[in-house]
C-alpha cells in the first residue's frame, strides 16, 4: 500500500510530461487542422483522405482528454489557474463547449458513478443510441448548444470568404472528426464501462497487460477505455500514467 501511495504521490507531481504530452497534442491538433484545410480533395487518393480523417479524430478526442485531465487537476498541480485555462483552452477548440459545466458534470460522474445523478449515466435503458442522446444532452444543453452553432458557423463563413477555404474539406477535416470524435468518447469512454455496471467486466480491473493491450488502450481512447476502473479509483493519476496504475495494483492483489 505504501509502494502504491508512493506511486501516486510521484505520478501526480509528474509535471512537465503532462505538460508536454498536452502540449504536443494541442500543436498536433492546430497544424494538422491548417494542413488539412489546403489538400486538393479532388487530386487526393480517398485512402489519404481517410487516413486523415481518422488522425484528425484521434487529436480531436485528444484535445478532450487533456481537458479532462485538467478537469482533474492533473495537468499542472502546482498551478491550478494554469492547468484550468489550458483546459478551458482545449475544451473550447474542442466544440467551443464551457469548460466549468463540463467539470461540474464530470464531478457529478465521479460521485454518482452509474446511478441516479449520474449525468453520464442513463438509467433504465441499455441501447447505446439512448446513452448517445443523453450523453450529448449532458453535455450541450441549450445555451451550449447555441454557442456551439453560431461559433461554428462564424468560423466556418470566415474561413470560407475570408481564406478561400473549400467547404469540402472542413466537413471532412473539422466536423466528420468532430462526430467520430464524440463517438469515440462516448463508446470507449462511457458506455462500454458503465452500461450495466455490476456485472460488466469493462468496469473491473483488466486481469492481463500485455503490448497489444497497450496498443489497443491507447488507440480506442486514450487509456480510458481500458483502464477506466483504474481512473475512477485513482483520479489524480493522468491518462498516460494508468497502465501503471494498473501494474501497481495488480502488483497488490
Amino acid at each position: 500500500m505504501q509502494t502504491l501511495a508512493r506511486s501516486l504521490k510521484m505520478w501526480k507531481s509528474d509535471t512537465w510530461s503532462g505538460l508536454a504530452l498536452s502540449m504536443l497534442i494541442l500543436g498536433l491538433w492546430i497544424t494538422s487542422f491548417f494542413l488539412s484545410l489546403s489538400i486538393p480533395i479532388s487530386t487526393t487518393s480517398w485512402l489519404y483522405i481517410a487516413g486523415t480523417v481518422i488522425l484528425r479524430a484521434y487529436l480531436q478526442t485528444g484535445l478532450f482528454i487533456v481537458a479532462h485531465d485538467a478537469m482533474h487537476g492533473n495537468l499542472l498541480p502546482p498551478y491550478p489557474n494554469v492547468n484550468n485555462m489550458i483546459g478551458r483552452l482545449a475544451v473550447t477548440i474542442y466544440a467551443f463547449l464551457p469548460y466549468d459545466h463540463c467539470r461540474e458534470n464530470h464531478t457529478k460522474h465521479h460521485r454518482y458513478t452509474s446511478q441516479v445523478g449520474d449525468p453520464d449515466f442513463c438509467d433504465g435503458f441499455s441501447s447505446p443510441l439512448f446513452w448517445y442522446g443523453k450523453f450529448i444532452r449532458e453535455y450541450f444543453p441549450f445555451r451550449s448548444l447555441i454557442v456551439f452553432i453560431l461559433s461554428m458557423l462564424i468560423s466556418i463563413v470566415s474561413l470560407i470568404f475570408f481564406f478561400k477555404v473549400n467547404v469540402i474539406n472542413l466537413i471532412l477535416f473539422w466536423l466528420l472528426p468532430l462526430v467520430l470524435s464524440s463517438l469515440q468518447l462516448f463508446y470507449f469512454g462511457t458506455y462500454l464501462p458503465h452500461q450495466q455496471i455490476e456485472t460488466n467486466p469493462n468496469f473491473l480491473p483488466r486481469l492481463h497487460r500485455d503490448r497489444y493491450s497497450l496498443i489497443w488502450s491507447l488507440i480506442s481512447c486514450y487509456n480510458f477505455g481500458h483502464y477506466h476502473w483504474e481512473h475512477h479509483q485513482y483520479p489524480n493519476v493522468p491518462w498516460y500514467q494508468l497502465p501503471n496504475a494498473h501494474i501497481n495494483y495488480s502488483a497488490k492483489h
